[in-house]
């Protein structure tokens, strides 16, 4: 199975890792397992469900968590990254929404509250924005995030927080459609936005990529989806940019790169499942 790790809306995996059930965000409930002191409870059967839960939302156009505001009309691109790559002990978050963003204190206390450990915050200024980094590990063993899961939790718990401290996000993305003050104006053909290749990737493995519309459980979709047909994900990186994802994936099978007709099966496979997104699983 696959261990996760993220980057720039990004995630990245590590060989390994297993599905497990895990609560969610107050923005979608995962019917999967359950917390138990901070621990999740492993679901045995299916993909998750989600149960809409609507939040309080501050007042449209800007509400600006911890008093930041911007003095700009135009609203930027919002990104997620969960970067597993960068650091051997932690998990880097990075959050990015042009200059709106704020320390994020309440961000940081709901991923403390999914049973994390914030080892250090940073903030840092380049011609995108304003970049808030977090590192954080599993509080009870001191160690990254692992499970794809908890990583897709963590994902929608700062999607959550995003659209309820800066309802003006909605309109950028894709959750902005059922839980915004805003929906997109714009609207992504899953069939078009929806792009795979697989390119070498050295002598034991292959490089995955993924391109297709955003939508809650994507990440724990796309891990499955590869594991189902016995190929593992070493490592990987996972983009969360407006109403767009894009992975990353490090994969093998057999400790070897995937040869051109499993290479044809996962492609199809995940052609399938990403322009028919299932709604026995989900409810919105």
């Amino acid at each position: 199975m696959a261990v996760l790790a993220m980057a720039s809306g990004s995630l990245r995996l590590s060989p390994g890792v297993k599905l497990g059930g895990l609560g969610l965000p107050s923005l979608w409930c995962y019917s999967l397992g359950r917390f138990r002191s901070g621990v999740a409870t492993s679901s045995k059967t299916r993909l998750p469900s989600y149960v809409a839960v609507r939040t309080p939302r501050a007042a449209y156009p800007t509400a600006v968590e911890d008093g930041c505001s911007s003095e700009t009309n135009r609203i930027p691109t919002p990104k997620v990254i969960i970067d597993q790559d960068s650091d051997p002990d932690a998990t880097i978050v990075e959050i990015t929404f042009g200059d709106r963003l704020g320390t994020l204190l309440d961000t940081m206390n709901s991923l403390k509250n999914l049973g994390l450990h914030v080892v250090k915050a940073n903030v840092y200024l380049d011609s995108s924005g304003k970049h808030n980094r977090f590192a954080i590990t599993n509080r009870y063993t001191g160690r990254k995030i692992d499970d794809p899961e908890l990583l897709e939790t963590i994902r929608l718990t700062i999607i959550n927080n995003m659209l309820q401290y800066h309802p003006e996000s909605s309109s950028q993305l894709a959750m902005g459609a059922t839980f915004g003050v805003e929906p997109p104006e714009q609207k992504v053909d899953v069939d078009i936005a929806t792009r795979i290749n697989i390119y070498g990737d050295g002598p034991n493995r292959s490089l995955l990529v993924v391109e297709t519309a955003d939508r809650p459980g994507l990440l724990v979709d796309l891990v499955k989806i590869i594991t189902d047909i016995n190929i593992t994900v070493q490592s990987g990186e996972f983009d969360t940019e407006g109403l767009l994802a894009k992975a990353k994936f490090h994969v093998s099978y057999r400790n070897k790169p995937i040869g051109m007709s499993l290479q044809q099966v996962l492609s199809n496979s995940l052609r399938y499942f990403l322009r028919r997104p299932t709604t026995e699983d989900a409810s919105f």
